[in-house]
């Protein structure tokens, strides 16, 4: 098994955490938005989230980054809302739509123990930032009865660096976004304009934490960070940007997922650039560029006609899960 740490104390750790989290909600701080109003009482911020746990979908999923998935699939909490509203979002039925079920933390605890008994390589949570204190009081639960393995933190990269100091101990792997080098894009596509200070700044601490090597014995990780950029058409000096900003800022020696998926939603069809796919001429510039910038570990993708956004409306969202 993986860890080596006291599962108790762990489950301590998640529990002392997650109280502390969530006497933050009471006039919410959990993301950079910094809503101020009280969750706790059942007040809606931008997320869109009151006082209960929502999850879309516990299952294995195959398709994040080779060391992530393996095999056996990563062991994936696709949490509902989000704390960015990008307008191109692919899993805009659960982040905008609030698609999703609401649960008990011990529920959740349970399903992540199923998700370890079915052979999955980890616990992979997605967007969970605005939800954070209820996943970790899952957590908790879940470590005390013998949860043991990697947590994977999947974000958008909009994350404050003290609630991910708060994580210090307990994720093992962080897979955050960076979606943009510049204010102006930040605002148009996700309706936030300060994107980047706070993307590099939380990565700083995930990297501190966490360090700049992926750890993958057997080529499956359990320690490290991935940063993911996603390439959008008509968008290439936006990608640019974004990845001078990491050279810069944060490290080239930290892996840059540089993805290619992006497939338009019927949120942006007649969007003057993001209603079509990526071309492979614009991704190959942005992988020769991630070269040319010296960064040593680049997972890449292909490019091609298969489109790959889920629908969450289904038991498995995701066709190679079917």
């Amino acid at each position: 098994m993986f860890n080596t740490r006291d599962p108790q104390a762990l489950a301590r750790l998640c529990a002392s955490r997650a109280d502390k989290l969530m006497r933050g909600m009471a006039a919410c701080v959990l993301c950079p938005r910094r809503c101020g109003i009280n969750r706790l009482r059942g007040e809606i911020g931008v997320c869109g989230l009151g006082d209960r746990l929502v999850v879309s979908h516990v299952l294995p999923h195959f398709g994040e980054e080779p060391s992530i998935s393996g095999e056996r699939g990563a062991g994936t909490i696709f949490f509902s809302s989000c704390n960015l509203r990008c307008v191109f979002c692919q899993n805009y039925q659960i982040s905008h739509d609030m698609q999703g079920r609401a649960l008990k933390s011990r529920e959740l605890a349970e399903e992540m123990l199923k998700l370890q008994a079915q052979g999955c390589h980890n616990i992979e949570a997605v967007t969970p930032t605005p939800q954070l204190p209820f996943f970790l009081e899952a957590l908790s639960l879940a470590f005390g009865q013998g949860l043991d393995l990697p947590i994977v933190y999947n974000c958008g990269g909009y994350e404050s660096a003290e609630i991910v100091r708060a994580l210090d101990g307990i994720v093992d792997i962080y897979l955050p976004d960076f979606k943009y080098g510049n204010d102006a894009a930040a605002d148009e596509f996700s309706g936030v304009r300060d994107y980047a200070p706070h993307a590099v700044a939380s990565i700083r601490e995930m990297i501190r934490q966490c360090g700049e090597d992926l750890v993958a014995p057997d080529d499956i990780a359990v320690r490290g960070v991935i940063i993911r950029h996603l390439v959008l058409p008509g968008c290439i000096q936006c990608s640019f940007e974004a990845l001078r900003l990491i050279r810069d800022e944060i490290s080239v020696n930290v892996p840059v997922s540089i993805m290619s998926q992006y497939t338009p939603t019927e949120a942006v069809r007649n969007h003057p650039l993001l209603n079509k796919r990526v071309s492979k001429e614009e991704y190959d510039a942005v992988i020769d560029y991630a070269l040319d910038l010296g960064f040593e570990t680049i997972f890449a993708q292909e490019v091609d006609e298969v489109a790959l956004t889920p629908d969450f409306s289904k038991g498995r969202p995701f066709r190679f899960n079917e």
